[in-house]
């Protein structure tokens, strides 16, 4: 380089000559003042070395569409320093200005290479600031490149005696004292003054190996896209703190594995064992696993590592007390890992035990390398389970900052990131398994800014380990420590929260507790130890800190006054108050066995109520207090169980007789169970939709408890299964085309026969089996529960659930993204959720919706349901749908992967859920924005239908839950508030649903002429669509099916051929549903025709 040199000069002298070409010299806090005695100059480099990726040809590109790195190393002469210019950041100032002599001379030639300049600094430190050079748009083959030069100085030969530099010396004096005895060590300091001697090194490290090992290239280029995949790198996106600019660690962790590493001696007092090299015969995949493996596996907070190096380190174990995680490189000159907090490593250590699930379960994974390498996980939402949205550090301030922490650090945001790092993590204890702290990465900024701006908005995720995330107690140090150091410590870190409180066992300890007003409330505990320590630590108030649970938990809580009405009512609430309800029944009825001609075996639950899956909490309301309940708010829902008897040769072998039987079971067992317990109510209904077929399972017992819970009884009969494929096929043995013809009649009577046996299969065989099967995954998953909850709410909010998929197949859908790595622990372990799986409701849903965005549903899918064993379902599964029904989803109960689908959804509606998770996952994608508005999820489009009914609220039972339910609709009008409203529910009605009973009417009547949609949670509005076959003129036929109309194009003749076609009569269809729905149906709006 042919720039002149520069004589000494004091800095601030330098720095006014340089300003007035409008370059700012990047000197590092504390900048010079008048009184420095030292001097800046320049001399031209000694060397130029072409460094890092690039020239090894070991690039790999970063994300969100950034440009490859080209690092040029200059060389600064030794002669330019002095041999205290360690202390106090002096060798930072003398390189600021180097640079920006260089930057002067680069921005003199640009007329000659086109190209802008700037500045960078790695992770916002100044003491790592570099030159950029990125191509203009009239540069021709630099352009071509997409990719941008970096001007690093560096030091070829250190003046400074390197004994100086050893980790656990304190060069910065923020004290009046002339030696270290007293200050405290500066590691990440000293690490950034030997960063400066690296680069030559660490390229002849990289190139040896890549001419040694064949497959390290490889490897290494699968480690880092693996790494860029997760943020632990730069990008346009929030990443993980403290990996930019690491690339050189990814490469050691392979020398590491190739080469093995030194002895390790006990000075640290941290374990560790020597760790033997695997050679270099490897493959790049076995290299890239290894890696993983290491990753996975290793302590970073006990086990140090050092690199095997050809003539040992230079500084002894011991010297790296003060650093939080050490990993030094074989050239003995630094430790990649400083300044990387111990969390951000749990992360990474996450990250990779989640892989290596994926990979050594591939054979039930759709795509591991999919999974592994193309998705892109960054997603802060379906990634961590505990997301703190925008923390605002720009008020932020540090209990206990110093000159010294800063100086050590580089900056005060540098340091405030390590303290809030630190503080969460010892907050947290084992509640986390992982905590991330995430911000944008470093940008470039132009030359007349001398110091990088930091963004004051930073993510905190967390990832629980649900054993002990929601504990309430943190219990401290006994009555007996009150005095020590320890105590004093911890009423310190706690503050106000700290308190002395005496327990059952009669211990006396130091204590905080989280106070919480509900069982739910204790899934807040996470994010109140987080908000606590914010505010404590670093003065951040609730106002600058917003996280999501909330939003996500109203959606499946009744409004403020829904509830405030229940509690007036002494209503039961609860997941297991209903189970507890179910027992007490199971108890009453197998009690009657003496007074029942036949006695009972089994009743077996099959209600999603009973299974923690229910959209909202089961509740119940003494009947005795449901007087005056306005009908908004009168659901109450059946809860279905399947009654066994004992076996018996007296049930008839007629199909009809047997349904009559089940009538006079179920007329004595509710007798007997009235006469049993007093104010129990019991009846026998009839029918089960708007078709009744005398030889179905059509017959049930409403059973009403005292306390207000329903349920659904219904009787299993296991030869109504034989007598029906009897029925079906009643020449088994015989060859198909040796079989008498059957007449009008008798094929009525066999499709009748096929859709009860369908119905019976579904209902008294598959039902009990999906039931214990999701209640098993409810209580091993502590997630799962509430993330099929959600993601019903989301279906029914958008008019799915119910009439175009059934609740089971949701069931199915939630618990193949739980279970897709086969990572579930067995029931009797006690073991934690593995990696991958989601640990809380919120983070399920995101990757629900995660899943159905970029599901390909044409070719089915296969649920592990059974724990994780899918080798009895693949098997016999279908590659791809057939017929109408588009989902196949497969279990081992159910090779067809129909059974919960055969209703739906079609072709149609399959591509329009595609359509909806994918602007859903957009939406949630862009809450990381600052839009904190959960509700836009749930939101429903209505422009794409073809005509909407829009009904009466007040006579909807389950209006009140309702998205955007009107309090209005359900209070109190009147001069009294405690009189009986006219329209009050008269009596208790279980399952009792008028919209859902008009919506079916519906079904039944137009199922052939449009596709017909509705919220069955507390909707009020029925979307359709007219088929699209119907929508073009249709020769005219008798018996067609749907109202239609001769067909006439306006203003043109019509053709002969064309006088006996017609199309859909829409008006008088919509004629017609408003007349079914008197009462019920207030408007209808249709589209445009």
């Amino acid at each position: 380089m042919n720039i002149p040199p520069v004589t000494p000069l004091h800095p601030l002298h330098a720095s006014r000559k340089l300003s007035k070409k409008n370059i700012a010299v990047p000197y590092i806090r504390p900048l010079p003042s008048e009184d420095t005695n030292w001097k800046v100059a320049f001399e031209p480099p000694s060397d130029i070395v072409l460094a890092g990726s690039w020239a090894t040809k070991t690039a790999v590109k970063d994300k969100d569409s950034a440009k490859y790195a080209v690092d040029v190393a200059l060389a600064m002469p030794p002669t330019l320093f002095q041999e205290k210019d360690y202390l106090n950041g002096r060798v930072f100032q003398k390189r600021a200005y180097y640079l920006a002599v260089v930057a002067s001379a680069v921005s003199n030639a640009t007329s000659a290479l086109p190209c802008k300049l700037y500045y960078e600094s790695i992770s916002g430190d100044p003491r790592y600031t570099a030159l950029v050079l990125r191509p203009t748009d009239f540069a021709k083959d630099f352009g071509k490149l997409n990719a941008q030069v970096r001007i690093i100085p560096f030091l070829p030969q250190s003046p400074i005696p390197l004994q100086r530099l050893s980790p656990s010396r304190s060069n910065v004096r923020t004290a009046e004292k002339d030696d270290d005895s007293q200050e405290d060590p500066t590691p990440v300091y000293n690490t950034a003054v030997m960063v400066m001697t690296t680069p030559k090194a660490h390229l002849l490290s990289v190139h040896t190996l890549k001419q040694e090992v064949l497959a390290f290239a490889d490897a290494l280029t699968l480690l880092r896209v693996w790494a860029n995949q997760r943020g632990y790198g730069p990008g346009s996106r929030m990443c993980v703190s403290g990996f930019e600019g690491k690339g050189i660690w990814w490469a050691s962790i392979l020398e590491l594995l190739i080469h093995g590493e030194e002895p390790q001696l006990a000075a640290l007092g941290k374990a560790g064992t020597k760790r033997k090299p695997l050679g270099k015969g490897l493959s790049s995949y076995q290299l890239f696993k290894a890696a993983l493996d290491f990753i996975a596996r290793h302590n970073f907070a006990e086990q140090p590592v050092f690199v095997k190096s050809k003539d040992g380190h230079r500084y002894p174990p011991a010297s790296y007390s003060s650093h939080d995680a050490v990993f030094v490189d074989s050239s003995s000159s630094v430790n990649l890992l400083c300044g990387v907090p111990l969390s951000c490593l749990d992360m990474l250590r996450y990250d990779a035990q989640a892989t290596l699930e994926a990979l050594d379960h591939s054979s039930i994974s759709e795509d591991p390398f999919q999974y592994v390498f193309l998705q892109d996980h960054r997603d802060v939402l379906s990634r961590f389970d505990v997301v703190i949205l925008r923390v605002d550090v720009s008020s932020a301030e540090m209990r206990d900052q110093s000159a010294h922490l800063v100086a050590d650090y580089g900056s005060v945001y540098n340091a405030l990131i390590a303290c809030l790092t630190s503080t969460l993590r010892k907050g947290l204890g084992n509640r986390a398994k992982a905590i991330a702290i995430l911000h944008p990465t470093s940008n470039v900024r132009p030359l007349s800014q001398a110091l990088p701006s930091s963004s004051s908005i930073i993510f905190i995720g967390v990832v629980l380990d649900t054993e002990h995330a929601f504990r309430l107690v943190d219990h401290g140090p006994t009555v007996e420590e009150q005095e020590s150091e320890r105590a004093k410590q911890f009423r310190d870190f706690w503050g106000d929260k700290a308190e002395l409180r005496r327990f059952k066992d009669g211990s006396i300890t130091e204590s905080v507790v989280w106070d919480v007003k509900s069982a739910d409330e204790r899934a807040y505990v996470p994010s109140m130890v987080v908000k606590h320590l914010l505010q404590r630590h670093l003065g951040i108030g609730a106002d600058a800190v917003q996280t999501w649970q909330s939003q996500f938990d109203a959606l499946l809580k009744a409004p403020d006054s829904i509830r405030a009405l229940y509690e007036a009512r002494r209503a039961s609430v609860g997941f297991k108050a209903a189970l507890a309800a179910f027992d007490t029944l199971v108890k009453q009825v197998k009690a009657l066995d003496d007074e029942l001609p036949l006695a009972i075996l089994n009743v077996s639950p099959v209600s999603s109520a009973l299974r923690y899956t229910e959209a909202f909490v089961p509740v119940a309301i003494p009947v005795a207090s449901r007087t005056g309940l306005p009908a908004p708010a009168s659901y109450l829902p059946a809860m279905e169980i399947v009654v066994e008897f004992e076996k018996s040769g007296r049930w008839p072998d007629d199909l009809r007789a047997i349904q009559k039987i089940k009538l006079a079971f179920f007329e004595r067992l509710a007798s007997c169970l009235m006469g049993a317990v007093k104010g129990l109510q019991a009846s026998v209904v009839l029918g089960d939709g708007p078709e009744r077929q005398q030889i179905e399972d059509e017959a049930a017992l409403d059973i009403v408890t005292p306390s207000g819970w329903a349920f659904r009884a219904r009787i299993w009969h296991d030869r109504e299964a034989m007598l029906l494929d009897r029925l079906i096929n009643d020449q088994p043995h015989v060859p198909k085309a040796l079989r008498r013809a059957v007449t009008g009649e008798e094929a009525r009577d066999r499709q009748a026969a096929v859709h009860a046996r369908e119905l019976y299969t579904r209902r008294f065989i598959h039902a009990p089996r999906h039931h214990r099967a999701v209640a098993a995954l409810s209580h091993q998953l502590p997630a799962f529960a509430g993330t099929v909850r959600l993601v019903k709410r989301w279906f029914a909010a958008h008019w799915l659930l119910r009439s175009q998929l059934s609740e089971e197949a949701v069931e199915l859908l939630c618990a193949y993204v739980f279970l897709r790595t086969g990572a579930l622990p067995s029931a009797d372990s006690g073991a934690s959720v593995k990696p991958g799986i989601p640990g809380t409701k919120e983070r399920g849903f995101a990757q629900v919706l995660q899943f159905l965005a970029d599901w390909d549903w044409t070719k089915g899918l296969s649920v592990p349901l059974e724990y994780g064993d899918q080798n009895a379902s693949t098997s016999t599964s279908r590659s791809s749908a057939s017929g109408n029904v588009a989902w196949s989803l497969v279990t081992e109960f159910d090779p067809e992967g129909h059974m919960w689908t055969s209703a739906g959804p079609d072709a149609t509606v399959a591509r329009r859920v595609t359509a909806l998770a994918k602007a859903a996952w957009e939406a949630l994608r862009s809450l990381e924005s600052g839009d904190t508005n959960v509700k836009r999820l749930f939101h429903h489009p209505t422009d794409d239908y073809d005509f909407v009914l829009e009904l009466n609220s007040g006579v909807s039972t389950r209006y009140y839950q309702n998205f955007d339910a009107d309090p209005s609709v359900w209070a109190t009008k009147g001069k009294y508030a405690n009189a009986v409203s006219g329209d009050a529910s008269p009596s208790v009605m279980p399952g009792f649903d008028p919209v859902a009973a008009f919506y079916d009417d519906l079904k039944h009547v137009y199922g052939e002429s449009a596709l017909l949609f509705y919220d069955a949670l507390g909707g009020t509005r029925i979307g359709g669509v007219w088929l699209p076959n119907l929508k073009t003129p249709r020769p005219f036929r008798v018996l067609g099916g749907y109202s239609s109309v001769p067909a006439v194009k306006d203003g043109e003749k019509t053709k002969e051929k064309e006088k006996g076609l017609v199309v859909l009569n829409r008006d008088a269809l919509l004629a017609e549903i408003g007349r079914m729905g008197y009462g019920l149906v207030t408007q209808i709006i249709a589209g445009s025709q």
